[in-house]
């Protein structure tokens, strides 16, 4: 098996470094510039409390501005937005009523009339779209504060500590995100359903994140190996949670894959269908109160599916391995692997029946996310 790393060349890497710096940082509470035709000053407004709003406002005269994604706006607001939008800008009203918003970011079921009733909508500022990107490369919820800065004071923040970030490269990562990844360790795991089973983990030298695929006998020597594209789920899969069906899935697999003589299950850090763990918990909350999968991630301000399946493709193309029979019932997968290069000779069902809890999510999947359950 190739271990070789994708290649990546220098400017690269300093790109996606940078991206994740200032993920990090908006993680820790701590506003980035973002850099690119009228330069932003954000914070991400799951970290910012009323000192951090106060300083915002010091910097720029301008208006302090809450940026979401269209949904996120479309549920707090109770109005419809463009669906050609990508972020949407919101004016905020005084201070003291800047905290009771936030409240509502993490329940926007919750927003008060009265708070509603202080929002409007106003022009989006230019590089709107990577405030919500790199919230979101940093499993935040889509949500920033912003104030715009002129050309020559965004240098200046900057040099105070502050990390500065080109929109442009934030916007890019999901086709620069696989850059650098390279194969780590492989060892022997032997499982109690597949014996003759390895465990591979990868990792981005972008991100640093690490995922892993589970080598169930020799699959490099198969024409086309068994292989399943499997989300990380800390609740269904470690915990065995009711409410997915991901944990039999993946024992599932591995079972079938061992009956086969071989597979590889990749095991990619992309909870929630890319969201988070935090994220995909807000979710579940949501979801009690009426919203199906879908209409939950939406309403936190996710898409249906925020998953990277390049990830994938390049994994396989690492081992070796660029033909196919994908373990799966869901149909953006094949297609993902196919326009990634993957060649898919066919598709194998991975059916499992509903427990009593997860009916209405098998539904869910099957009725809007086209999954062929039957």
């Amino acid at each position: 098996m190739s271990a070789e790393p994708a290649v990546i060349d220098d400017p690269t890497r300093s790109r996606l470094r940078q991206v994740h710096r200032a993920a990090s940082d908006l993680r820790r509470g701590v506003p980035v510039v973002l850099t690119g035709e009228a330069p932003l000053l954000i914070l991400a407004a799951e970290t910012g409390g009323t000192a951090e709003l106060a300083e915002l406002e010091a910097v720029s005269a301008a208006d302090l501005v809450l940026i979401l994604a269209p949904a996120r706006a479309a549920a707090i607001l109770r109005a419809p937005m463009s669906a050609d939008a990508a972020s949407v800008a919101v004016a905020l009203p005084n201070l003291s009523h800047k905290m009771d918003i936030y409240q509502s970011l993490v329940d926007p079921l919750a927003i008060q009339p009265a708070v509603r009733d202080m929002l409007r909508s106003v022009p989006t500022p230019p590089l709107a779209d990577a405030a919500i990107g790199l919230a979101k490369i940093a499993r935040l919820l889509p949500a920033t504060l912003a104030v715009p800065l002129r050309h020559d004071l965004a240098p200046l923040i900057a040099g105070h500590g502050l990390v500065d970030v080109a929109a442009a490269d934030v916007l890019a990562y999901k086709n620069t995100e696989v850059a650098g990844l390279r194969q780590v360790v492989s060892a022997d795991v032997p499982l109690n359903d597949a014996p003759d089973s390895r465990v591979v983990a990868f990792r981005s030298d972008g991100s640093g994140l690490e995922h892993l695929a589970i080598v169930i006998g020799r699959p490099e020597t198969a024409d086309a190996p068994l292989v399943r594209i499997h989300s990380e789920c800390f609740t269904g899969d470690l915990l065995g949670s009711m409410r997915c069906d991901c944990g039999e899935q993946l024992r599932g697999a591995i079972r079938r894959m061992a009956e086969d003589g071989s597979g590889v299950l990749l095991y990619l850090a992309q909870e929630g269908r890319g969201i988070g763990l935090v994220n995909k918990l807000r979710a579940y909350g949501l979801q009690d109160r009426g919203l199906d999968t879908m209409d939950a991630n939406r309403a936190l301000g996710w898409g249906s599916d925020e998953r990277n399946f390049l990830i994938g493709a390049t994994i396989l193309r690492i081992m070796g391995i660029n033909r196919v029979r994908l373990l799966t019932n869901n149909p953006d997968k094949l297609d993902a692997m196919i326009a990634c290069g993957i060649e898919v000779t066919g598709r194998e069902p991975h059916l499992f029946a509903p427990n009593g809890v997860n009916d209405e999510y098998l539904a869910t999947k099957a009725a809007r996310f086209g999954h062929m359950l039957d």
